[in-house]
């Protein structure tokens, strides 16, 4: 009887799910002061009651980011237009009956933080990230929805969206909240740019840029050519495009001095945000092939720990290393091997890696792992405090880029490369959409190199663990040289100071360093050295330079209103730098040439 009731029950389920719809209408009444006025209305919702809520984070963002702050003048409405009863359960969250299956909740949302999180409404433009916006329904997630945007009159605005298009232009569908949180849309004076490409099963793969700047068509014309550039070598990685949903991917992009800098990834779309006048210079391009690559990583090649996104929450991932860092190697690799950086630019690049990985407290402290899961504070997150992060933490985009180049490099030198290794990732994990954690990343690794033990003792090292990675032998294979970079030199810390009667320091010493060894730290004053006043940082420098490593050097510093003396260890400034054999007048052989040439494309011969 139980199956039986179950089977008879199933049908029932199904048809309330594709009764009950979601639609959001969207006004702005009070554009010119950052206003829009928000219709939320339920369809044949089998509840009583439905909780409302505003979100806590957004797809691509870790932390929480506390939405509901901006919207008020919160009401609802029956089937007849008269007001229902709103109780305000927490912050975020309004409980509301449902009379009749029919409820229309309405409120204002003040929006003026245009980015890649937060959403920006104003005259001459509408920026809608979507959880920073429209408040949602807990017990309707799986319910299809539409949105209309009603504009106000007159405009020439264009809608651009990876929402589902209609009949109509102003209105839009998503399959459930999942997809339409993930769909972030702009609307204005947009400048629209489309080209196909076929893809590796020769159906067309359709790309457009909506570009919101201050741009002749010429030389937007121009910039989407160097767009179209970095897509066709991140396809390369991967061999094909993956299968976008209605076949189209839209770069959304406001590059002008009025949003906030950001840059965040969606399933087939990106919301691009630069806050500097357009150029369509080539400097403009890392944040497009950045947030490209995650087309396949991470929107498909997708962590467990992200599916699905909780809106409620922070979102707390072991394998952001991978997502993000492997993304960030990419993104720089990309404009390399596209012609937009030159073999001197990217040396720079591959310096911050390895000085990353080599000379930041956090790398030496905690595995990549463990700096995934921090995100949840960092990942844009706010806090007034202070913290000890300088000391405990690296950011896992550029340590995980770290990593990415090591390996890299190590398969290379087995013969075997990066790109492969990711074009197996893609294929058992991406394609499929069969979410992975680091131990399937492990599996992977040993799969394709057919060696477990390469990848058991890589994972336990610089994954897992937090080894030292010694990368000089394998950059030389490129004809690359590591060096130190200021060899010989007394340093007593990297720390910036405020000018002043004295010099002082405006973040935490470094475990380590000549300043955190003698027991200074962030706020003290420094006033003598070595017996000398100072009071700028070209007179400490002045000093540092009559000293060599291991000179040992009096200090007088304030402590709040303690002036305090100690003895300074001078040591040598660990920093780093990669430049090439030619550079430092050395030979590059055939075989660097040749291996330069396969990692970092035809353009180096």
């Amino acid at each position: 009887m139980k199956k039986l009731a179950a089977l008879l029950a199933a049908p029932l389920l199904c048809s309330y799910a594709f009764a009950q719809s979601i639609r959001y209408d969207v006004s702005f009444p009070n554009i010119v002061h950052h206003e829009a006025r928000v219709a939320l209305s339920v369809t044949d919702a089998p509840q009583k009651e439905l909780l409302f809520r505003m979100s806590r984070s957004s797809p691509g963002r870790y932390a929480t980011h506390e939405y509901g702050k901006n919207i008020y003048d919160v009401a609802a409405f029956d089937k007849s237009g008269k007001p229902v009863p709103v109780q305000r359960v927490d912050g975020d969250v309004y409980k509301i009956a449902v009379p009749n299956g029919f409820v229309k909740v309405a409120y204002t949302l003040y929006a003026n933080h245009p980015d890649g999180t937060y959403a920006g409404i104003d005259a001459s433009s509408v920026h809608f990230n979507m959880p920073a916006a429209f408040m949602w329904v807990k017990e309707l997630e799986k319910a299809p929805i539409t949105v209309a945007f009603n504009l106000p009159e007159p405009n020439s605005w264009t809608i651009a969206t990876q929402l589902k298009t209609t009949g109509e232009a102003n209105v839009f569908t998503a399959p459930d909240l999942q997809y339409f949180m993930d769909s972030p849309t702009k609307i204005g004076q947009l400048t629209i740019k489309e080209w196909t490409v076929p893809n590796a099963d020769n159906k067309p793969s359709r790309f457009r840029l909506a570009l919101e700047a201050k741009s002749s068509d010429s030389l937007a014309t121009a910039f989407v050519g160097k767009i179209k550039r970095i897509t066709e070598e991140a396809r390369m990685v991967f061999g094909e495009f993956p299968a976008f949903d209605n076949g189209n991917y839209t770069f959304l992009a406001s590059i002008n001095p009025y949003v906030k800098g950001d840059g965040m990834e969606h399933r087939n779309s990106t919301m691009i945000t630069l806050p500097v006048a357009f150029d369509g210079s080539d400097n403009l391009l890392g944040v497009f092939s950045h947030e490209f690559f995650h087309t396949w990583n991470v929107e498909r090649i997708r962590p467990k720990t992200l599916e699905p996104f909780n809106f409620e929450k922070s979102n707390m991932s072991f394998e952001l290393w991978f997502a993000e860092g492997f993304t960030q190697y990419y993104g720089e690799l990309l404009l390399e091997r596209a012609g937009f950086d030159s073999l001197d630019d990217y040396c720079r690049t591959l310096t911050s890696l390895v000085n990353t990985k080599e000379n930041t407290v956090g790398a030496t402290r905690i595995s990549p792992v463990q700096a995934s899961s921090n995100a949840v504070f960092v990942d844009a997150g706010v806090a007034i405090d202070k913290t000890n992060y300088p000391n405990i933490y690296t950011s896992y985009y550029p340590y995980g880029a770290s990593v990415a180049l090591a390996l890299d490099l190590q398969l290379r030198g087995k013969g075997l490369n990066l790109d492969d290794f990711m074009k197996a990732v893609w294929a058992k994990h991406g394609k499929p959409e069969i979410a992975y954690n680091v131990a399937d990343l492990e599996t992977v690794l040993a799969a394709y190199t057919k060696d477990k033990v390469f990848a058991q003792q890589f994972f336990a090292k610089y994954v897992n663990g937090h080894e030292s990675l010694d990368y000089a032998p394998l950059l030389a294979k490129a004809g690359l040289l590591l060096k130190k970079q200021f060899e010989g030199q007394a340093w007593i810390g990297d720390v910036r100071y405020k000018e002043g009667a004295g010099l002082t320091i405006t973040a935490n010493t470094i475990i380590g360093s000549p300043l955190y060894k003698a027991g200074l730290d962030i706020d003290d004053e420094i006033l003598k050295v070595d017996g000398r006043m100072v009071s700028k940082n070209d007179e400490l420098t002045s000093i540092l330079k009559t000293h060599k490593p291991g000179d040992q050097v009096a200090v007088e510093y304030k402590h709040r209103d303690e002036q305090k003396s100690a003895m300074l260890e001078l040591a040598e400034n660990p920093r780093w730098q990669v430049v090439t054999f030619e550079e430092a007048g050395q030979t590059v052989s055939a075989d660097m040439q040749t291996f330069r040439k396969a990692w970092l494309g035809s353009k180096w011969k």
